[in-house]
């Protein structure tokens, strides 16, 4: 028995190896700039990945402030696409949507090869199952401790799948397995982005998610600690914004105006945030002297884990 559960164990890294990250099967907000708090008092951890892309995050410590500022300005440089001197909101906006746009088609590229088995570019919902928990189908599964969670993943990811493969061949394009990786990206996705938010919360099964499973989600206050004050808002943002029909409860209607707010544009709020930050001369853009100068801000600081983008050569990006 000690050497199937042995084997068991092993079996079970290799598929978690191949699966889908759990950060990437949980679709809780709109896809945010980062997944950090928009908090400059402590930290500009949310411009760092807003600017240089989550995917790109590194330890900045192995770059000098002299390092960072050089290739900082190499950035700036294919950020002002006219080449005036200045970059505008329009073209800081258009840098932060690309981050975004580059760092989902990197995120597919590098689960693309790990599931297109016989490379005629394209993958089977056979292949992904297979790749994924391909030894939980067999007999032995039985023997699995965390089966049920398992067969939970499979039963979701199948689900997620089936809806990204639009034409129901049980083959997915590379668009349809974007569309499968990042649902919070396609129209048509929206009702699986709503149904997993609901039960990854809502922890009683009642369909719905009430006050204290939506604060449990975000926190859990250890013993005599006091809650935060962000905690408090949060409370308050449930009951007088995200509960707008005032039962005490989100429905999937609530949930999708809360996880899919369509009118906001972040990257647009995260390049009006960064050019009034950075505006010295307050004329509503910003040069290469106003960005240095901000070099923090826009790359990283010693509290931060940033660099990546600085790391690779200029025509990478």
């Amino acid at each position: 028995m000690m050497l199937l559960n042995s084997l068991a164990s092993l079996y079970f890294l290799a598929a978690v190896a191949f699966a889908v990250p759990a950060q990437e099967k949980r679709i809780h907000h709109q896809p945010d700039l980062s997944d950090h708090a928009h908090d400059d008092a402590h930290s500009f951890q949310y411009d760092h990945e807003a600017f240089l892309g989550k995917e790109e995050a590194k330890t900045f410590d192995q770059l000098t402030p002299e390092e960072s500022k050089d290739r900082l300005a190499k950035i700036v440089d294919r950020i002002d696409t006219d080449k005036d001197g200045y970059i505008s909101h329009g073209e800081l906006h258009y840098w932060i949507k690309h981050r975004q746009r580059r760092y989902i088609e990197e995120n597919v590229n590098k689960h693309w090869k790990d599931y297109d088995k016989n490379q005629d570019d394209k993958i089977s919902w056979e292949e992904y199952k297979n790749t994924t928990y391909g030894y939980y189908l067999g007999e032995d599964f039985d023997d699995v401790d965390d089966k049920e969670t398992y067969k939970s993943m499979l039963k979701r990811d199948e689900r997620r799948f089936k809806t990204a493969d639009r034409d129901s061949d049980g083959i997915a394009t590379r668009e349809e397995f974007t569309a499968f990786l990042h649902p919070e990206e396609f129209d048509y996705m929206k009702d699986v982005v709503i149904q997993e938010t609901v039960e990854d919360i809502d922890k009683n099964g009642d369909g719905k998610i009430n006050l204290e499973e939506y604060i449990g989600d975000m926190y859990t206050a250890e013993d005599g600690e006091s809650e935060p004050d962000w905690v408090q808002t949060e409370r308050k943002h449930f009951s007088e914004i995200r509960d707008t029909n005032k039962d005490g409860y989100l429905d999937a209607n609530e949930v999708g105006q809360w996880v899919l707010p369509g009118e906001v544009d972040h990257a647009d709020n995260e390049a009006k945030h960064l050019i009034h930050e950075t505006d010295t001369d307050k004329d509503e853009r910003i040069t290469k002297k106003e960005i240095l100068a901000n070099w923090n801000m826009f790359v990283g600081s010693q509290a931060t884990n940033y660099g990546e983008d600085l790391t690779k050569k200029h025509d990478e990006l």
